[in-house]
């Protein structure tokens, strides 16, 4: 096999996985209401129980915690906000209790997997499917970019010590790729230049998730989060860029309006 096809070994089962997954996903995302809950649901649970394994917990422990994470989220989002909420920090602070080692890491990786759930519930709700299209497309262009880039360009590595793989060529690619999603959206009347800067942001955010469960893997001496995707690894190496767009979303909301015109909420 040349150097380059070898680069590209894993690029049939990995498009095979990733056409899979993008189709239930935006299904979910389209239909809304009760599927995109229980989508949210079982990705929330699946999180946690990669989490905790990673983390060197036992199965045991990570079933528990990952089908508490799934209850809490559920819980949260279904009880009244004021009510619900203190269901998102529940599983960090049980976790505390439940494990013996690495209980920082998972308090604060199980917070963000149930809050990126909680917003991601939250955004579909009231910005409707096509801000979440938005979203989703961000986050894949900024990976599928990067793969591509890092690959066919090379050049010098992102942070070699974490993600070897990583280079800076398909950092740049991906913010790139993000931004050109967000002038596609410019297409919309009455929406400003300003989506092309929060998507590029996002790209930013996405890439810091996929980071911090590189730094994460490396520590615990892991290759993938678990074999769950065939091509990709476990569900947290597919959807840790979601992770950290959406948490980063929920945040610049208090700074910036979003979405830049009203929604229609289907």
């Amino acid at each position: 096999m040349s150097p380059q096809a070898e680069k590209f070994s894993d690029l049939s089962v990995r498009m095979g996985s990733g056409a899979v997954i993008a189709v239930v996903g935006l299904t979910c995302v389209w239909l809304g209401g009760a599927p995109f809950l229980a989508l949210c649901t079982l990705l929330t649970g699946a999180l946690v129980w990669e989490l905790v394994r990673m983390l060197g917990g036992g199965p045991k422990r990570a079933i528990t915690l990952g089908l508490g994470a799934a209850a809490a989220f559920l819980a949260a989002r279904l009880l009244p906000p004021g009510v619900g909420l203190p269901f998102i920090l529940l599983p960090s602070i049980a976790g505390i209790a439940l494990l013996t080692r690495n209980r920082t890491l998972y308090m604060v990786f199980t917070a963000l997997i149930i809050i990126a759930a909680y917003g991601l519930a939250v955004q579909r709700n009231d910005f409707g499917f096509t801000w979440m299209l938005w979203l989703a497309l961000v986050v894949i262009v900024t990976d599928v970019a990067g793969y591509f880039a890092g690959r066919v360009f090379g050049g010098p590595k992102f942070w070699p010590r974490v993600s070897p793989k990583k280079t800076w060529s398909g950092t740049i690619a991906g913010w790139v790729a993000a931004g050109l999603v967000g002038a596609y959206f410019l297409r919309i009347p009455g929406v400003g230049l300003e989506v092309v800067g929060i998507s590029i942001a996002l790209s930013m955010a996405s890439q810091m998730g996929d980071i911090a469960e590189s730094a994460m893997k490396r520590k615990m001496g892991v290759k993938d989060s678990s074999n769950l995707i065939p091509g990709h690894g476990g569900v947290f190496d597919r959807f840790d860029g979601m992770l950290g767009a959406s948490v980063f979303l929920l945040l610049i909301e208090q700074i910036v309006d979003f979405p830049p015109i009203p929604s229609i909420v289907n």
